[in-house]
């Protein structure tokens, strides 16, 4: 198995947190609608692209272009100085095909970004710095103060009312792919980034075949993963993940995405690897988005963990996981 250290140590590009996702879509309007639905904010339209916030401090967190075809445009983090994304530029392998440091014009939040490709399958990854935050929204969520069987909670005469809508977006928490070349990227990554395996996750012979990765940033509390890859026949995005509120937020997402006609990929269940409660969608273009609550959060404090793959590791309860979610 994998030992959670890279076999040839560099100086490493500091990567702060995860920042938004980029899809493409032929069928753009109904990419838009379920964004809608899904809980996020829509902001101006820039030529093609049309940007997503949610109630939290990022710019944006989902970018949808209209194209010719369903396509996965990356996802994007944040790094530490652009003494990074020089370093980037100048670094990174030649078949990642690095971008030069460029200005992120007309996009939300404005600062510089560079742009590399996956050095096993192609897909883009971006690495951004300077964006300008955005003042946190107050989407109005109801205090709420649980009765349990020996605690009581609520005043009397007082009452859980809720209002049906969609889960309103915090931030991308996540996302994930499926590469042809696990060993590869594992050492790409590990290398290159402050990427710290959480989990790592082996088969029957003892090799390793998906790693969550979480960001190296020494006594700070991180997501348990920011990223996470398997290895299959064929390249493609696994799903994207957006943190909402809290449990009754999540499942009244639920019911209004059931309701408006999507189709449920999995879920509500809960997680075992990173505890959260999760809610899988497909979205027109069958790309899988997930809301979650109640992550984990660690520090370099907490080692890595491994774990023997199998259906019954990834939830604790919830529906069987489906032939769907593990294509």
């Amino acid at each position: 198995m994998a030992s959670g250290l890279p076999s040839n140590p560099i100086k490493k590009i500091q990567l702060v947190r995860i920042a938004h996702v980029w899809y493409k879509h032929a069928n753009i309007e109904a990419a838009k609608q379920f964004a809608l639905d899904f809980g996020f904010v829509e902001l101006p339209q820039t030529g093609k692209t049309t940007f997503y916030r949610g109630y939290g401090t990022e710019p944006f967190a989902l970018a949808l272009e209209a194209a010719d075809k369903d396509e996965f445009g990356g996802a994007a983090f944040v790094v530490e100085s652009e003494e990074d994304l020089v370093h980037a530029s100048k670094s990174l392998p030649k078949e990642c095909r690095p971008t030069e440091v460029h200005e992120m014009k007309d996009i939300p939040g404005g600062g510089k970004r560079v742009t590399f490709y996956d050095p096993v399958d192609g897909f883009p990854f971006h690495l951004v710095y300077g964006q300008t935050p955005v003042a946190r929204e107050d989407p109005g969520f109801p205090a709420l103060r649980y009765n349990y069987p020996n605690e009581k909670n609520r005043g009397v005469n007082e009452f859980q009312r809720f209002q049906k809508r969609p889960a309103p977006v915090h931030k991308l928490g996540h996302f994930g792919m499926c590469v042809t070349n696990y060993a590869k990227c594992y050492e790409f990554y590990s290398s290159y980034f402050n990427f710290h395996p959480s989990e790592l996750v082996h088969n029957d012979e003892n090799v390793d075949i998906t790693v969550f990765f979480r960001l190296d940033r020494g006594d700070d509390l991180v997501d348990h993963h920011c990223f996470f890859f398997f290895e299959g026949p064929k390249m493609h995005v696994h799903h994207s993940s957006f943190e909402t509120h809290d449990f009754d937020a999540q499942v009244l997402g639920h019911d209004w995405l059931r309701q408006k006609g999507y189709t449920n990929c999995w879920g509500v269940g809960r997680h075992v690897m990173g505890s959260q409660i999760f809610d899988y969608w497909f979205d027109p273009a069958k790309f899988i988005l997930e809301h979650y609550v109640d992550g984990d959060l660690l520090n370099m404090s907490e080692p890595t963990h491994h774990t023997k793959a199998a259906p019954d590791n990834l939830h604790v309860w919830g529906p069987e996981v489906p032939e769907t979610f593990l294509q």
